[in-house]
Parts: structure tokens; C-alpha cells; sequence
């Protein structure tokens, strides 16, 4: 789970980290007000999207005037903002920023996250801060600097003080910017975070070290304990099947094909999803219905996977264990009556209950298609789409 730059700011200065006075709006008005009462002669208006690259791609704009904050907020305000991020598509700016200007000195790049290999928690920084540093971490990877945290000893002070010089720190800053990064640490474990990036950090003109942005990623396994977390999430800035999956507990994953997939374990999922594309086609979805399935959530699975407009048939690949072949096969063959199924639909089953679903569907009186390998399954579907 994501969450806007200004809800990421509130989170860090939660936890001790300086950030520059903003606040957050959804109309121009409000935003030449914002502007007003943070007061000052320069001010910055940032878009707020779930995705980075929005400097380069016109979301932010340094304003001298409460004209010009007018201005820039009715530009910013409602456009489909494009950056690499987000595709060609762009997303739409629903939501602004309003913060008042910092005096820059240097623009640093640190972050917290989650090391699978090592296990434990990367904190990154570097001297190259700003726009750019993906290309830094592309074309020059040792001017990153990384330290790896126990969790049971959290970040200490040695190894935030490798951070700090590493990093090039102002030498009068370095206390400041020890105290940050541990700050940053203790938000990002204390928040369930996966990712916890700030870019720039930077130091002002007084030796101030300050969190100028703010990125977030949240474990979504530890979302029930995170009430805090959750009410920030933006509906708004997800694909709309993703956030109605979620609903029913259901892994969604939009894609570009047309066949639709119905499976249950991720793994098998994504061999499903790995098999339509050897075949020659595309998969529309990833779609986890888990071990839990009941009627209801294969009839919602259905009914989202529908929703798209691309998908041209279905590709229901089953291996029951805990999930037992008879009630999905109820649950498809409820899914297909209640959505008037127009699509050519394949199923495979395998497993637990096997004949019992199998039966089931051969007397539900559907044209339902059925297989008994993924690689018949896979051809069945790419020859019925085409």
C-alpha cells in the first residue's frame, strides 16, 4: 500500500523528523489560502500522486506570488500528470501540496527498506540526492552507501554515522543527521513500512537537515494492525479491480491481455500467467482466490475480471488441497449464470474433490471447456480468444 507525499510528511514529523510547514488541498482556492496562511514570498506547489518523476513531468512548481500560486494549482490541479512512473496513461491530480520554499544548500538521498537477501532492513544514502537518482543508482552504484540493521539492535549510532559521512554530510550537521536517520528507522518499523525514502534530504543555509519529500510502501500483511495506516489510503489512486479485490480478500493484479485467470495459490498463478504467454497470448489479470474461496468470492473474482473490457475468455486453473474442486466448481458455475457469461470459459481442475467438480460442471448445462493440463488448458483458452 501507497500513501501521498503530504500523509508520508505527517508520518515523519509523528516521528521527530523536520519537514517543511505544508498543507494539503483539493482546490485552487484553498490552495492560494494555504499560501496565505503559511505566509512568506516563495512558495512550492506539488502534485500528490502515487508515483515519482512528477518534478520532470510539470507536478511541481516553484511559486514567487500568491498569483502564481493561483496558477500553477489551476494547471497542476486536474491534469494527467505523465511520468515514468505511471505510464503513458498519466494519473490524475486530484490533490496539492502547498509548502513553503527552503533555503537549499545540498540535496542528499537516504531510505529505509527491506532487504530480502540479507534479511534484515537496508538503509541507503547517498550525496547524489534529487531527480536523478535512479540514473546515479543505474550508472554510478558506489556513491550509495549502505548499512544492514538487526532488528533486535536497530540502527546504531556507528552505523548512522557511516551514513552520515558516507553520504557527505555537512560536518556541523552530522548530529542532526544521525538523529534523523534513526528517526526514519524507528518510522519505518514502528509503521510496518517496506519502503521509507526521503528524496532530497537536504540541509539549509543554517545547517537545518530536512525532509524536502516523502515516499512510502506499506506491508500489506501487517495492514490489520497499522487503523492509522489504512485510513490513509487513497481509493482513488488504484486500479479500481485491485481495490474492489481487496474488498473481498482477493490477490488482483491488473495486466494487458485478454484472458482472464482464476487460480488459487500465487505460485500456480503465476505458472498459469507463464503458461498463456508460451501459448501466444496474454494474461488480463493475476487473480489469487486463496485457499478460503467460497461462492461469494469466486462469483466477485468473476464479476471484476469482467469488468475489464479486454478480456475475451477465462482460464480457471484449479489444484485443490485445503480448497476442494467441488466448491469452486459450485462457485464458477454460480459465477457464470449470475454475470450471463459470454466469454468462452476453460477450467482444469485438479485434486481434492476432483470428479465431484468435475461433475458438477458437466450437469450445470454450461458450455463450460474443460481440461486436464495446464497445457491443454492454455491451448483450449488461446484457441477460443482467437
Amino acid at each position: 500500500m501507497k500513501i501521498h507525499e503530504y500523509q508520508g510528511k505527517q508520518l515523519l514529523k509523528k516521528f521527530g523528523v523536520t519537514v517543511p510547514r505544508g498543507i494539503h488541498c483539493t482546490t485552487v482556492d484553498d490552495a492560494v489560502k494555504a499560501a496565505e496562511t503559511l505566509g512568506g514570498k516563495v512558495w512550492v506547489v506539488k502534485a500528490q500522486i502515487h508515483a515519482g518523476g512528477r518534478g520532470k513531468g510539470g507536478g511541481v512548481k516553484v511559486a514567487t506570488s500568491l498569483e502564481k500560486v493561483r496558477e500553477y494549482a489551476g494547471q497542476i490541479l486536474g491534469m494527467q500528470l505523465i511520468t515514468h512512473q505511471t505510464g503513458p496513461e498519466g494519473q490524475k491530480v486530484r490533490h496539492l501540496l502547498i509548502e513553503e520554499g527552503a533555503d537549499i544548500k545540498h540535496e542528499y538521498y537516504v531510505a529505509a527498506l527491506t532487504d530480502r537477501a540479507t534479511q534484515s532492513v537496508a538503509i541507503m544514502a547517498s550525496y547524489e540526492g534529487g531527480m536523478d537518482i535512479e540514473e546515479v543508482a543505474h550508472k554510478t552504484p558506489e556513491k550509495i552507501v549502505k548499512v544492514f540493521v538487526n532488528p533486535l539492535d536497530g540502527l546504531t549510532d556507528e552505523q548512522a554515522l557511516t551514513l552520515a559521512k558516507g553520504m557527505g554530510m555537512l560536518e556541523s550537521s552530522i548530529p542532526q543527521c544521525i538523529d534523523t536517520l534513526k528517526k526514519l528507522y524507528t518510522c519505518y518499523m514502528e509503521t510496518d513500512a517496506s519502503l521509507a525514502e526521503i528524496n532530497p534530504l537536504i540541509h539549509e543555509g543554517d545547517g537545518t537537515v530536512k525532509a524536502l519529500d516523502a515516499k512510502f510502501n506499506f506491508d500489506s500483511n501487517a495492514l490489520y494492525r497499522q487503523e492509522e495506516i489504512v485510513a490513509m489510503r487513497d481509493l482513488d489512486e488504484g486500479d479500481p479491480g485491485e481495490v474492489e479485490a481487496s474488498q473481498f480478500d482477493l490477490a488482483y493484479i491488473s495486466r494487458d491481455g485478454n484472458i482472464g485467470c482464476l487460480v488459487n495459490g500465487a505460485g500456480l498463478a503465476m505458472a498459469t500467467m507463464d503458461t498463456i504467454k508460451l501459448f501466444g497470448a496474454e494474461p488480463a489479470n493475476f487473480l489469487d482466490v486463496g485457499g478460503g474461496a467460497t461462492t461469494e468470492k469466486v462469483t466477485e473474482a468473476f464479476k471484476i475480471m469482467l469488468k475489464n473490457p479486454k478480456v475475451k475468455g477465462i482460464l480457471v486453473n484449479i489444484f485443490g488441497g485445503i480448497m476442494k474442486c467441488d466448491t469452486i466448481a459450485e462457485g464458477v458455475v454460480a459465477a457464470a449464470k449470475l454475470t450471463h457469461l459470454s466469454v468462452p470459459l476453460v477450467v482444469r481442475m485438479k485434486g481434492t474433490n476432483e470428479d465431484l467438480g468435475k461433475k458438477i460442471l458437466k450437469d450445470s448445462g454450461l458450455p463450460i471447456i474443460s481440461a486436464d493440463s495446464m497445457a491443454e488448458a492454455a491451448t483450449k483458452i488461446v484457441a477460443a480468444v482467437k
